[in-house]
């Protein structure tokens, strides 16, 4: 009787430490909870975000944990967007359209600097450059607080090949009616004569030889002048020191200005 206790014993001790811990380890190799991949959003809509992945979904949608969009859906959707401007009029689907890849490459975005100054830094990930690069700027807007078009939410690359440079300047000239002026007169002037009225953040774009020579078919070069009724074009009947038919531009952003003119040139103008 003795012996039978001790072998049941023996049998309690085998199960207990060399079963048990096996089945206890399988439970929590096989069923324990992994760690859930969070998301980062864009968390500033009032009805859509995007995520980090590229989903977009409405506020109610997202996981409250991992503050991710539910997968299925269409992922780099671009629903409301612009493929020539790359612009478009949501927010939410410019950051999930740039997130694409095939859209965005990761090695330029990432050497993007956050802002003008030499100073600035470049976006840590491709996310931050699409949130940041969505954000509708001071160029999307024609006067304080009206936008020039609706698709002011933009994320192009700035390319150094000639024909993509060109379509990005076209591009943030969306909704702005670009005019001739005469000699002598100031866009102040010659955007009136449209019952419209010159938009200032507008001249840097035009003030490019590419812009130019598309709207006033420069015949003589492209040079750099100072003053401040630049961009603009030398008459033909100037005299023959002012170089007549040369197209001018200026290196000193700070002189554009809407009032400013030349009896010997025609200013190139943005009115809205």
């Amino acid at each position: 009787m003795a012996k039978s206790r001790f072998n049941i014993y023996q049998l309690f001790l085998y199960l207990f430490f060399f079963q048990f811990p096996a089945i206890i380890y399988a439970i929590r190799k096989d069923v324990s909870l992994q760690r859930k991949q969070n998301c980062r959003n864009t968390v500033q809509g009032r009805y859509l975000l995007s995520d980090d992945n590229g989903h977009v979904c409405d506020a109610l949608s997202v996981d409250p944990w991992s503050r991710c969009c539910p997968g299925t859906g269409e992922q780099f959707s671009c629903h409301g967007c612009n493929f020539v401007s790359l612009c478009c009029n949501s927010y939410e689907y410019c950051v999930s359209c740039c997130l694409n890849p095939a859209r965005t490459q990761k090695e330029l975005a990432l050497k993007m600097k956050i802002a003008k100054p030499m100073t600035a830094g470049t976006y840590a990930s491709v996310f931050d450059f699409c949130a940041g690069r969505c954000r509708h700027n001071s160029e999307s807007v024609v006067h304080e607080n009206a936008y020039a078009s609706d698709y002011h939410h933009c994320f192009s690359l700035l390319s150094n090949s000639s024909g993509n440079m060109f379509f990005n300047l076209e591009a943030r000239l969306t909704g702005i009616n670009v005019v001739i002026g005469r000699q002598g007169e100031s866009c102040n002037s010659v955007c009136r004569s449209k019952g419209q009225s010159c938009v200032p953040n507008k001249l840097s774009v035009l003030n490019k030889c590419e812009l130019m020579q598309k709207y006033m078919s420069c015949k003589g070069a492209c040079l750099a002048s100072i003053g401040s009724d630049q961009p603009a074009i030398v008459v033909d009947d100037a005299p023959r020191h002012l170089n007549p038919g040369t197209c001018l531009y200026t290196r000193t952003q700070a002189m554009l200005s809407c009032d400013g003119s030349h009896r010997h040139t025609r200013r190139l103008c943005p009115c809205a």
